[in-house]
C-alpha cells in the first residue's frame, strides 16, 4: 500500500497527483490511499509526517519505506521494489 499524505495547498502535492494516478493504474496489486494532512491531522502525526508530499509505502500493515517530497522516479522505483521483494522471508 502506498499512502500520499498531501494537502489542498501543496503545489508539490499537486504537481505529484498526476504521476500518482498513473502508478495507481500500472500497478494495480498496489492499493494507493491519499490522506490530507490538515483533515486528519491524527494519521498525519502517528506516521510522523512533516513534510508534503510524503509517500509511506506499507506491507502488512508496517511501514518498509518512504518518500519525502515530489520525487515520483525514486517513489516508483521504490514500489517496483517492494512488489518484487517476497512476501514473506524464507
Amino acid at each position: 500500500m502506498v499512502v500520499d499524505f498531501a494537502a489542498a495547498w501543496c503545489g508539490p502535492c499537486k504537481f505529484m497527483e498526476p504521476a500518482i494516478n498513473t502508478m495507481a493504474d500500472k500497478y494495480t496489486d498496489v492499493d494507493f490511499v491519499k490522506i490530507d494532512v490538515d483533515e486528519v491531522p491524527d494519521v498525519a502525526k502517528e506516521y510522523k509526517v512533516e513534510a508534503m508530499p510524503t509517500f509511506i509505502l506499507l506491507k502488512q500493515g508496517k511501514e518498509v519505506d518512504r518518500v519525502i517530497g515530489a520525487k515520483k522516479d525514486e517513489l516508483e522505483r521504490k514500489i517496483q521494489n517492494h512488489r518484487e521483494a517476497p512476501k514473506f522471508a524464507a
